[in-house]
């Protein structure tokens, strides 16, 4: 019997190829493409938030002292004060009644203080209390006086006239206490002396056989 030859070799290296190449085709590698990822939109930045600044709070309101007058004596009961006050000033008179006179004047602050000042160095300082009343000193004709002032209402208050009578400059203060004392110096050719009285209900005064009329004094 003859061996295979040649041509065997050759049939089974064949089958042997188709054989490694059916294994390959099988076993091969799959390749997956990759889906790119998708990238996030980036975040948008947000503003900053516009710093804004508080307006300045208004100051409180201060409300003026009301306009009112005041009329009292000196702590040592020698003379009478009265102050007057209309629109933040104020105008004071001190009088003895006598030869001692003095006419004051200046601001009243909104906490109800006040420094007065007149001639010859003279000054008033005082304090105004609920409306009510004013405590204080004046400083006049060379005396320091304590004195409290009231609330008055008319015909109570200050008064002054100033006039020409038969040739003479004559000028008279009157301070009309609550109760209705009065307490004045009228004052002829710088000569004082106590002033006859008015009539408070219309300032009427007679001066000399001459009538004149005494007006409340306001700052």
């Amino acid at each position: 019997m003859k061996r295979p030859g040649p041509l065997i070799t050759l049939l089974a290296g064949l089958l042997l190829g188709l054989f490694m190449l059916s294994l390959n085709a099988t076993n091969g590698t799959k390749t997956v493409a990759s889906t790119p990822k998708k990238e996030s939109p980036a975040a948008t930045a947000s503003p900053a938030p516009t710093k804004t600044t508080a307006p300045p709070s208004p100051s409180p309101s201060r409300t003026p002292v009301a306009d009112a007058k005041y009329t009292g004596r000196t702590d040592d009961d020698s003379a009478a004060v009265a102050v007057t006050v209309h629109d933040g000033r104020a105008v004071a008179y001190f009088c003895d009644g006598h030869s001692k006179e003095s006419w004051l004047k200046g601001d009243v602050r909104d906490d109800g203080s006040m420094r007065l000042t007149g001639e010859n160095g003279d000054k008033l300082d005082g304090t105004l209390k609920d409306g009510k009343r004013i405590s204080g000193t004046v400083d006049a004709g060379g005396g320091h006086y304590a004195f409290t002032a009231e609330n008055a209402k008319k015909p109570s208050g200050l008064y002054r006239a100033t006039a020409t009578v038969r040739g003479a400059k004559v000028d008279g203060g009157w301070i009309v206490l609550r109760g209705g004392k009065q307490v004045g110096i009228l004052t002829s050719d710088g000569n004082p002396k106590a002033a006859p009285p008015i009539d408070p209900e219309t300032g009427a005064v007679t001066v000399d056989g001459q009538q004149l009329t005494a007006r409340p004094v306001t700052p």
